[in-house]
């Protein structure tokens, strides 16, 4: 349990995270070895990483499904904050997933607003 009361003050009202960056994601996972290869294994079937992208034909960067993969999962998470903790279940961890193959220089947004 995260308490942001002791970091902003906020009782009730809303975390808001944010990841700049078009290939780079925010999500809620039970961050385990067997769901992150569960989850890895859906997005391979979802959006392939063997199969031609038209961004790779304008770019020839390679990261045509990382940007489809990132732009299904979305940037950004809200999470409501009630007495002034994150209401996250008992194993739900937000974590951020960087899809992009090259190293990027990334910037997480995190905002906090309530009473």
């Amino acid at each position: 349990m995260t308490k942001i009361r002791e970091t902003s003050g906020v009782v009730n009202g809303l975390v808001t995270v944010f990841c700049q960056g078009s290939t780079g994601t925010i999500t809620t996972i039970e961050f385990e070895s067997g769901v992150i290869q569960d989850l890895k294994r859906a997005l391979e079937k979802i959006v392939p990483s063997n199969v031609p992208y038209e961004h790779d034909k304008a770019w020839g960067d390679g990261n045509g499904f990382f940007h489809v993969r990132a732009a299904l999962m979305k940037p950004s998470l809200s999470i409501p904050v009630v007495e002034g903790n994150m209401t996250l279940g008992t194993w739900q961890q937000i974590v951020f997933i960087d899809f992009d193959n090259r190293p990027r220089n990334r910037k997480v947004v995190v905002q906090v607003i309530g009473i």
